[in-house]
């Protein structure tokens, strides 16, 4: 019996160290490197390269996208999981496939499927949108729908599997005693789903802030009007402002870390 727990205790340390060591070489070397090459010539450049023009308009739009992108994901996210959650009704099976669609599909390919539809030249719609003077893609309005797209399932599948497990009583119980559906979902379901709610937020922002892949291919990288914070960071590295490009990235960096301490405690929480 002690050797066997004095070989469960080594197993553990063991283990233990070996997760501290690959978390360490996977997410804190990385950061800190970025923050060391940010600040490599100081402290002057880098808020030099950080109020750069191209710079502040690439997070402005990041900042607009993301304030447009949270609000929309996370209604529709509720909306869509309470009706799976809480309702019997064909095609079901189906809708909860097509939440998924986002997680299956590349971004690029997601972007290029944009192209194929709304491109202004040879997309499916494109053409009359862009003869009505409305342009969907190489402008802000694309980089809003392709992160639109690809931060969708976050909130609805963290609500999905919770609101499966709490059921329908109380809220069967609060409009039998005369609560309106309205102050029903405020005052019982909000409450019971307002962790769940949190963490896919949590996660729909930090996509949105960091999406890269299917903005790339819609925003057309039109500098200081459609390139968001992870392109710019992309152009000023080709370019060779090395400097510049990693303080771009440590403000993606502590956006970052930021999420990985809300989510932390968030997922105490629940």
């Amino acid at each position: 019996m002690e050797s066997n727990s004095s070989t469960r205790r080594v197993f553990h340390i063991v283990t233990g160290t070996l997760a501290v060591a690959i978390i360490g070489f996977v997410l804190v070397l990385p950061l800190g490197i970025i923050l060391k090459e940010a600040f490599s010539k100081g402290v002057g450049a880098w808020w030099e390269a950080l109020s750069d023009a191209d710079t502040l308009s690439a997070i402005k739009l990041t900042l607009l996208t993301t304030a447009i992108v949270v609000p929309v994901n996370t209604v529709m996210g509720v909306v869509m999981a309470w009706a799976i959650a809480k309702f019997e009704f064909k095609g079901r099976t189906f809708l909860v496939s097509l939440i998924d669609l986002p997680f299956a599909v590349s971004p690029i390919v997601a972007g290029l499927v944009f192209i194929l539809l709304l491109g202004p030249r040879n997309g499916w719609f494109g053409p009359w949108l862009d003869a009505h003077g409305v342009r969907l893609v190489f402008s802000t309005a694309g980089v809003i729908i392709a992160t639109l797209f690809v931060t969708f399932p976050f909130v609805v599948r963290e609500l999905i599997p919770l609101m499966r497990e709490q059921g329908s009583a109380e809220e069967q119980a609060a409009l039998s005693l005369g609560a309106k559906p309205w102050k029903m979902f405020w005052r019982v379901t909000l409450p019971n789903i307002r962790w769940g709610l949190l963490y896919g937020v949590i996660l729909t922002l930090a996509r949105s802030v960091g999406e890269f892949g299917a903005v790339s291919v819609v925003s057309g990288h039109i500098r200081g009007e459609t390139n968001t914070l992870p392109l710019h960071v992309e152009i000023l590295y080709n370019e060779y402002s090395f400097t510049a490009a990693f303080a771009a990235a440590s403000a993606l960096s502590l956006v970052a870390v930021v999420t990985i301490i809300a989510k932390s405690i968030v997922e105490k929480r629940k």
